[in-house]
């Protein structure tokens, strides 16, 4: 009886442990610095408790590294959920590289804005939304800088540091300046890339990651730079020296995603994510969190987030939209016109 008694615990164990032994790894890639340490708090853990599944967080790469790598491999990356932009998920849809993506599969989908919905396209689920901010060194500056040509000032010489054309905040400053000086958002952007040549004769130099902009103007190295809004509500809420805010001739915002690659292995449990951090409870703590806006118009913010971010249809209807099915098919074109016409010009 005790050699049978001992037998059925093993195997009663070996049932309860099987579960764990088995469970599903789910591959999310995004970025790193302080998105990666809120994303892991208010998102990935949560996750994880509720559903068992274990998350393996990648953040390697721009948002337009991995999407590069997501069409090199025909949409087999080695990850399961990339954040990218909505240009991105246009171009992946487009590309036939990312998967589209279903209400049916995806509940919380339903609660996305239809405008951003329909801006990211089918592919595409927008958990949050930013926007290009003139973020600024309050203790170096006289008066807070109103207006964007505020980074071509002689006050800001050798102040200032610039994206590279792989972080969308780039193309952002050139709709907006080609906007200032005759142009347009995608139809004419030549005025945008002349006045970027004089900014760039400013700058100390390019950098793509975020977390690597931020540190020039964390140490006093830079007064003055273009960065997304809630990134930079962080770096107020830090007690840093710094404000930022949304110049007088407009700005575009930024229409962040989550995206499925179309051979992702792990695609039920891809699309469990998404519908997790697209659930109300969800986007309410990453909002909080992460200092950003959403998609969803039913959740509870706090009102010092909601007074600068972009929560209402009216926020987001203030702002510059560009036509992104334009910008996906014209992104290499002005990427390439941009090393040309901006870099070559940085003194």
């Amino acid at each position: 009886m005790g050699k049978i008694q001992a037998a059925l615990t093993g195997a009663v164990s070996s049932i309860c442990l099987a579960p764990a032994l088995h469970a599903e790894t789910l591959v999310v890639n995004s970025y790193g610095g302080p998105y990666e340490d809120i994303i892991r708090r208010e998102i990935i853990e949560p996750f994880e408790r509720q559903t068992g599944i274990d998350v393996v967080y990648d953040a390697v790469g721009a948002a337009a590294q991995d999407y590069a790598k997501i069409k090199a491999t025909k949409g087999r990356p080695g990850f399961d959920v990339a954040v990218m932009t909505a240009s991105q998920s246009m171009q992946g849809c487009q590309d036939g590289v990312l998967e589209r993506l279903d209400p049916a599969s995806i509940p919380n989908l339903r609660y996305v804005a239809p405008k951003l919905a329909d801006s990211a396209g089918p592919c595409g689920a927008v958990h949050e939304l930013q926007y290009l901010s003139l973020l600024y060194r309050t203790d170096k500056l006289a008066s807070p800088p109103r207006s964007w040509s505020a980074l071509a000032s002689p006050e800001l010489k050798g102040r200032i540091v610039l994206p590279t054309f792989q972080n969308i905040m780039a193309l952002y400053l050139v709709e907006i300046f080609a906007t200032m000086n005759g142009g347009d958002l995608t139809g004419n952007l030549d005025p945008g890339f002349r006045a970027m040549s004089d900014v760039a004769r400013q700058s100390i130099g390019f950098e793509q990651s975020s977390a690597i902009l931020e540190s020039y103007i964390k140490d006093g190295t830079v007064w003055a730079m273009p960065f997304w809004n809630g990134r930079a509500q962080l770096l107020v809420d830090s007690g840093l020296p710094v404000d930022y805010v949304r110049p007088v001739e407009g700005t575009i915002p930024l229409i962040a995603t989550l995206n499925i690659p179309i051979a992702a292995e792990h695609k039920a449990s891809a699309r469990r994510f998404i519908d997790f951090f697209l659930s109300k409870t969800s986007q309410e703590a990453w909002v909080r969190a992460y200092k950003v806006g959403s998609a969803r118009r039913d959740i509870d913010v706090p009102d010092e987030v909601r007074a600068r971010q972009i929560t209402t249809e009216a926020d987001l209807e203030s702002l510059l939209l560009p036509d992104l099915s334009v910008v996906a098919t014209r992104l290499r074109e002005w990427g390439e016109k941009w090393e040309r016409e901006v870099v070559a010009h940085q003194d």
